[in-house]
């Protein structure tokens, strides 16, 4: 009966573990490059990453995938809304990973937001704002 008892504890423990990391602990995304708060030139490197999800192209929703887009001096979408597209939010809909990017000088916001094939937002535990300034 001990033993029972024993595997029913050690069961519990790992389901708490795996809840844990799904509510936002082990997953999201992030900007490999650039560093928040950076200093770049006008046309600069951006690679981007997922933990939790897998990056795959644009068209029908595959459970566990979407794909990034970058939102220029602008928030992130509402979880369940579509990204709009237009100059400010760039669609990398053929699942890539890293871009370049052209910008005025100044401050400015990009924020990371990753969505499902038809560009429906997975909402701010999916997305990831930094800001760089621009020489």
């Amino acid at each position: 009966m001990k033993y029972f008892q024993a595997a029913i504890l050690v069961g519990s423990l790992a389901m708490a573990g795996a809840a844990y990391a799904h509510e936002g602990h082990e997953h999201g995304v992030s900007f490999e490059t650039p560093e928040d708060g950076a200093t770049v030139g006008k046309n600069f490197k951006v690679k981007m990453e997922v933990e939790g999800m897998k990056v795959h192209k644009a068209g029908a929703p595959v459970e566990g995938t979407g794909h990034f887009h970058i939102i220029i001096d602008g928030a992130c979408v509402k979880q369940g809304e579509a990204v709009a597209k237009d100059a400010t939010h760039i669609h990398f809909g053929k699942g890539q990973e890293e871009t370049y990017i052209a910008l005025k000088p100044g401050v400015h916001s990009l924020s990371l937001q990753f969505a499902d094939g038809r560009h429906i937002s997975y909402g701010k535990d999916w997305c990831k704002t930094i800001h760089v300034t621009v020489k």
